[in-house]
């Protein structure tokens, strides 16, 4: 099993390492860029940017609006600045664990970056994405989960930077920061979750 933790990923072979490491890391790609429409927004949050791949394909579907992206890698958002165009992101080096940008955003993005948080964590993330997000807005989160069946626990986690949690643990507490959630993809351990802030 393979050693994903960040502090060893290199950003110039990490796009190669999700390819060959997470099934279906495309479509999983594919599917939070997709769940953002058809919001119309101005502002994106994209929590954990890493190299942009979520960022780059969110904002070709959205060509009029502004990026924020905030990973706690400066390598990583290093690479990011060499694909994304430069006069449409922010890019901040940040945890998901501290204060988030000022809002408000219509949307806010996430893949494969909060499983990094335990329950706990999670639930708060999920309570300040909330109070940032403009009335009518969403989150879409994309990430791997703790599925139902054993056996589609395939990508790899080492349990201590790895902390995926169920579907309906994050849908519950989702719901508790005030979200209508729902699952909008799913493909063995890893799922997209969609939750609109309606009140």
């Amino acid at each position: 099993m393979a050693d994903m933790t960040q502090f060893r990923w290199d950003p110039a072979t990490y796009r190669d390492l999700m390819r060959a490491e997470v099934p279906a890391y495309e479509e999983l790609q594919d599917a939070v860029a997709g769940a953002t429409r058809p919001v119309t927004t101005r502002r994106i949050l994209d929590l954990g940017t890493g190299t942009g791949e979520t960022a780059s394909r969110v904002l070709a579907l959205h060509d009029e609006a502004f990026l924020v992206g905030v990973d706690e890698s400066d390598e990583m958002l290093t690479m990011a600045r060499q694909t994304l165009p430069a006069s449409r992101v922010e890019l901040r080096v940040g945890r998901l664990q501290d204060p988030l940008p000022s809002g408000p955003f219509e949307v806010v993005v996430s893949a494969l970056a909060v499983h990094h948080l335990d329950g706990a964590a999670k639930a708060d993330l999920f309570g300040r994405v909330h109070r940032l997000l403009s009335a009518g807005g969403r989150f879409v989160l994309g990430d791997v989960v703790v599925p139902d069946k054993e056996a589609d626990a395939v990508t790899p986690v080492d349990g201590e930077y790895d902390l995926p949690d169920t579907v309906d643990d994050q849908l519950r507490w989702l719901g508790d920061a005030g979200f209508d959630a729902s699952v909008t993809w799913q493909c063995g351990d890893l799922a997209v979750m969609v939750a609109d802030r309606t009140r």
